[in-house]
């Protein structure tokens, strides 16, 4: 069946093997050399060396090792951003293969929520993307997240409308359905916040990210963050306000909180903002800024959780 669309293509395929790999991705890269558009692989070892000994290493294909270009999910959607607007009017094909590695349950069902996300992000983009799934070496967790996260599934001959694929908006929310925040050590350190002077708030985090180890840029993003996050519950939230601190092993965890009621879009913060007024740029700089960002919002108040390791 040959599916005729209008803006994005992003379609899943779940492979085994090398050769497998190689026979569905060579001949999509091909087709988007052939139609002069801007092709990029990025894809993980071995599969990444495999196409360049079959495509060549000097060619017009844009070759890139998943293990670096995915390192942050919101990060990595801003790479795909700058790069399909710097190829304009060119169309993008990309062979695109997360790295699902992750060991921390939170981070992967970030990239989960990323994979969602490029629906929504790119829908009019007109871009091309394959996004190959090791059936073999992933857990089946993961490939259920790709068969909800892609309208389309590619078997290697054909394409399927995917039946279980959903919505951005309803991902997003079933990522946040029932998320508990687990409870603050006895060692976190707290700190209320009254008025709007913030200078002790970037004090308190940077004592706090010093003495952990974090480098200065690391540091330096955390208190921004967090800044970002107080003048935002200060604007908005209601009192009492504060902001606590501990050690998580090697991470630093800083959250913020406050008593006021929201009842955010799943997709706040993630989707890109156009301009500094629009919002949800506050809180999409802010996941730029740390390794994590949790949001809980409930009755019992709203808390942002930031995350940093050392």
């Amino acid at each position: 069946m040959a599916l005729r669309r209008h803006g994005l293509e992003h379609r899943a395929f779940l492979y085994s093997g090398v050769e497998n790999f190689l026979s569905t991705t060579v001949p999509f890269l091909v087709k988007g050399l052939e139609a002069d558009d801007a092709v990029v692989a990025v894809v993980r070892r071995p599969n990444l060396d495999a196409l360049r000994d079959v495509l060549g290493p000097d060619g017009d294909v844009g070759f890139y090792d998943s293990a670096e270009f995915y390192d942050h999910p919101v990060r990595t959607l801003k790479r795909y951003l700058e790069l399909v607007d710097g190829m304009r009017p060119r169309r993008v094909v990309a062979l695109a293969e997360p790295v699902w590695h992750w060991t921390d349950q939170r981070q992967t069902l970030e990239w989960a929520r990323y994979e969602s996300l490029i629906n929504k992000v790119f829908a009019d983009s007109g871009a091309r993307a394959l996004c190959p799934y090791d059936r073999d070496g992933l857990s089946s967790a993961v490939l259920d997240f790709a068969r909800h996260t892609h309208p389309v599934l590619f078997d290697g001959r054909i394409d399927h409308e995917n039946d279980r694929y959903m919505d951005p908006q309803v991902f997003g929310a079933g990522c946040d359905v029932g998320r508990r925040f687990e409870g603050r050590p006895d060692t976190a350190e707290y700190m209320a916040v009254h008025d709007e002077d913030l200078h002790p708030l970037r004090v308190f985090v940077g004592k706090h990210a010093e003495a952990h180890g974090l480098d200065r840029q690391q540091a330096q993003n955390l208190v921004t963050a967090a800044n970002e996050v107080a003048a935002n519950a200060l604007q908005h939230g209601v009192p009492p306000m504060g902001v606590w601190v501990w050690r998580d092993g090697d991470e630093l965890v800083c959250e913020v909180g406050d008593n006021g009621f929201w009842q955010p879009s799943p997709l706040i913060g993630f989707i890109p903002p156009e301009s500094a007024r629009e919002r949800g740029f506050g809180l999409w700089t802010v996941r730029l800024l740390v390794d994590l960002m949790e949001l809980r919002a409930g009755w019992d108040g709203t808390f942002v959780r930031l995350h940093v390791s050392r």
